[in-house]
């Protein structure tokens, strides 16, 4: 069986079908190259702008949605702050408040009074020696 297949199994033959098959290949690709050398003359400009057009509508697209998303964060952000700022501002006047009402306890002296009027040890002797003078003096008298 194998005698009679390689008796039918003609070399020449098979050489001419495989450099005719490999030509059609090549030829093919030639073929391809001269229909995209015209396709890129005549239609590839068409092509290409459509292109364009495309991407500077999914460019706005996008820029609408990141857009939104920004303003979004923005308003989040202010809204953090506000309370941020909110919370710090009654924890101060806690504190403030807590200070103020410990203030009694505190025994040192605080001055009602302006300094500049306050009168010094001195003068306040002087005056209460003056008024006991006053007193002995209308005692006697």
């Amino acid at each position: 069986m194998l005698k009679q297949t390689a008796e039918r199994f003609n070399a020449g033959r098979f050489a001419g079908v495989a450099i005719a098959a490999s030509r059609q290949v090549w030829l093919a690709g030639l073929g391809a190259a001269i229909v995209t050398r015209d396709w890129a003359r005549n239609d590839a400009g068409h092509v290409f702008r459509a292109l364009v057009k495309e991407g500077a509508s999914v460019e706005s697209h996008a820029k609408r949605v990141i857009g939104k998303q920004i303003d979004m964060s923005i308003a989040v952000a202010s809204d953090i702050a506000t309370k941020a700022s909110k919370t710090a501002l009654t924890t101060v006047n806690g504190l403030v408040d807590t200070a103020v009402s410990a203030l009694p306890q505190i025994k040192t002296y605080v001055a009602t009074k302006p300094i500049a009027s306050a009168k010094p040890k001195s003068m306040k002797r002087r005056a209460a020696r003056k008024l006991r003078r006053a007193k002995r003096a209308a005692s006697k008298a």
